[in-house]
């Protein structure tokens, strides 16, 4: 099977990417190892994905944003940072601009849905589902993927979106910068007796980390969140086997009653913490994207918008040059897009991990230097309006607390 460009894995970054490439006369092919009935519905995986201003614009741009119930997208009005035992916060407002919020929270599993019924009416994608890639070769005129069913794809450029710990970046020589944070996070929605008034707090407590991301609620439920835990693997798994009323109060007293009793709502969801940055994002006739490129701790709320605008960069560069006639494959063009995503994602990569690093080391003077930068960026009103310029990104021009 002959395509221009081969896509490995239907994720977000993946089907952006699709999506975005779609309509300009190229032939793509996406491969999916899980089947076409989770793609049409993914099942909720407890993830409430912070989006930019920017990343909305562009998944209204791909057709995906209307497809996602209003209902179930949630403003961001406020981000606060708490410190340990203090009252005072490091707070970020949509600098000054009331009629706007700083970003919105969207379930993950709506977002994936929404996306793939964008790429479904695509007439130059292929999905292949249920395959999974098993070997790949490059060379100077083009790439060949094999798949685990026997067949070959061959197409001018190969990228992987197949998540941090990409099979294809190691089968073609790209090591990877990763970083074992030795932290599980948990994720699920707990509906509260106070109201959260549309802010996601951020709270670094001696021992965890607790992050309260507001949601919509109903006439039933008005005041919902989804609870973002932070700790040691063996506490997590310890909680998610807790009956639910006793982990009602565990949680209610984790998080201190700061929102009063809380209740579970759904599923517990757990996942390990990884950073991951590929030491290279491209190779001879490949490049990699999302996840398999930058794989962000989601403190800063970045992982996911990088992944949809790294996609949307490389599909820019792509879709020029096929228009000029050129090699979408073609060595200074993978250059370009490499060099315009470092830029983008490495400088917040780094921060990002060190601000984890201060932010969760409990020794003393760690604690006293962390409870000065908030107040320090509470007092400097500069401060807080360029990481507010930085969350709101598209409306200014240029998101979390978490993805």
């Amino acid at each position: 099977m002959t395509f221009d460009i081969t896509i490995i894995g239907a994720g977000p970054a993946g089907l952006g990417l699709a999506r975005s490439l779609s309509g300009n006369g190229l032939r793509i092919a996406v491969v999916e190892r899980s089947p076409r009935s989770i793609l049409e519905d993914p099942p909720f995986d407890g993830r409430e994905i912070a989006l930019t201003h920017e990343s909305v614009a562009h998944l209204r741009a791909l057709g995906a944003w209307d497809r996602i119930p209003a209902a179930d997208v949630s403003p961001m009005g406020e981000a606060r940072v708490l410190n340990g035992p203090f009252d005072h916060a490091l707070r970020f407002h949509p600098n000054g601009q009331q009629q706007e919020n700083l970003g919105q929270f969207v379930p993950n599993h709506l977002i994936r849905r929404s996306l793939f019924e964008s790429v479904a009416e695509c007439e130059d994608v292929t999905v292949l589902d249920r395959r999974s890639a098993t070997g790949i070769q490059t060379d100077t005129d083009g790439a060949t993927l094999a798949l685990d069913d026997g067949t070959k794809l061959t197409s001018r450029l190969i990228v992987a979106a197949d998540t941090r710990f990409s099979e294809m970046r190691r089968r073609m020589g790209i090591g990877a910068r990763m970083r074992n944070f030795g932290k599980t996070m948990m994720v699920c929605r707990m509906a509260h007796d106070l109201p959260h008034n549309s802010v996601a707090t951020e709270w670094f407590g001696y021992g965890r980390t607790i992050a309260i991301l507001p949601l919509n609620g109903t006439a039933e439920t008005p005041n919902l969140s989804s609870l973002v835990l932070t700790l040691r693997p063996e506490k997590i798994a310890r909680l998610k086997d807790m009956e639910p009323e006793a982990f009602n109060a565990e949680v209610t007293r984790l998080y201190q009653s700061r929102l009063g009793q809380m209740r579970l709502m759904g599923p517990r969801v757990a996942f390990p913490l990884v950073g991951v940055y590929a030491e290279r994002f491209v190779a001879r006739r490949f490049a990699l994207a999302g996840d398999a490129a930058v794989g962000m701790h989601p403190v800063t709320a970045h992982g996911f918008n990088f992944g949809l605008s790294g996609a949307r960069t490389l599909a820019g560069l792509v879709t020029e040059a096929f228009a000029a006639g050129k090699d979408i494959g073609a060595a200074p063009l993978l250059a370009a897009y490499e060099a315009r995503h470092r830029r983008a994602t490495g400088p917040l990569y780094l921060a990002t991990n060190a601000t984890v690093g201060l932010f969760t080391d409990d020794r003393f003077p760690a604690r006293v230097m962390r409870d000065a930068v908030i107040r320090a960026g509470g007092l400097l009103s500069p401060v807080r309006q360029a990481v507010s310029a930085r969350l709101m990104q598209a409306r200014a021009g240029q998101g979390r607390i978490a993805s």
